[in-house]
């Protein structure tokens, strides 16, 4: 007789970090049928929120498309919330609760740009997207997170193209979209996501600093007012399109491509290493 593999709908995937970019991915393994746990920071510093299951932690659930996430306590939470096809989401930036866990995959999706901690060692397979990862030293494959030709590429030996520090072109705009916190201090909203803005107009304030809008458009992203912001952290996203062609409130292209490569990557190394 074969080794006797454990079903899918029994196995765990721990999903470090839970952006707009890991909830794609997350929904992706959780439609396949996986059982799937985020481990996150206790002050995400996500942008698209909205989008974006680690809003969970300020707001104790959160719901994007057809998932909830759930914030737990405990790792002993989180039967409770796969019988009730939710999502737990538990405060552990240095994923301290995964040798209780017991995942048969870990993913790494913090996108950070640079390696925060995962190893090989921390699950039978590992995977983690974007630069910062090199197969099969880091991790058992790294995922291309790069807009264009290669966007979604498995490297089962190498590294994701270098972070060239240049935000992906929306509506032909790129680094000038994209806001960096001007001063120290915490976040106070003024407009919300989803508002149309003009070129100058108050967004925020970061302490006592206004930030405005750098151009005409929809605000996309903008950093939770329940965190303190450093300086030069990114803090919002405007998005030049035309309104009817932005969509703040469903998962990207860009999300829904790296959790497709995710979870083709999960499937191969599966079937290698005969897991499930």
């Amino acid at each position: 007789m074969g080794k006797i593999k454990q079903p899918i709908s029994e196995t765990i995937i721990a999903v470090r970090g839970g952006g707009d970019l890991a909830t794609g991915v997350i929904q992706k393994l959780v439609h396949a049928g996986f059982k799937v746990v985020i481990l996150e920071t206790a002050k995400p510093l996500a942008i698209r929120r909205t989008v974006a299951l680690c809003s969970a932690i300020f707001q104790g659930t959160q719901q994007v498309e057809d998932l909830k996430a759930v914030l737990v306590s405990s790792v002993a939470d989180c039967d409770t919330c796969w019988e009730d096809n939710q999502i737990p989401v538990l405060i552990d930036a240095e994923a301290k609760s995964l040798s209780e866990l017991n995942p048969t995959v870990l993913v790494d999706a913090i996108l950070a740009k640079k390696n925060k901690g995962t190893n090989k060692e921390m699950a039978p397979i590992t995977i983690a997207l974007g630069p910062g990862f090199t197969a099969p030293k880091d991790v058992n494959a790294v995922v291309e997170t790069m807009r264009g030709h290669y966007l979604g590429r498995l490297y089962f030996d190498g590294s994701a193209i270098p972070n060239t520090g240049i935000p992906g072109e929306i509506g032909g705009k790129s680094a000038e979209r994209v806001i960096h916190s001007p001063a120290f201090g915490k976040v106070q909203h003024i407009k919300k996501i989803g508002d149309v803005v003009k070129k100058g107009e108050i967004l925020f304030y970061v302490g006592e600093t206004a930030v405005k809008s750098p151009l005409d458009g929809v605000l996309r992203g903008m950093i939770s007012d329940k965190v303190v912001c450093q300086e030069g952290l990114k803090c919002g996203d405007v998005d030049p399109r035309p309104v009817e062609q932005v969509d703040c409130y469903t998962i990207s292209d860009k999300a829904r491509a790296l959790g497709g490569a995710v979870l083709e990557a999960v499937l191969w190394l599966g079937r290698e290493k005969e897991k499930f």
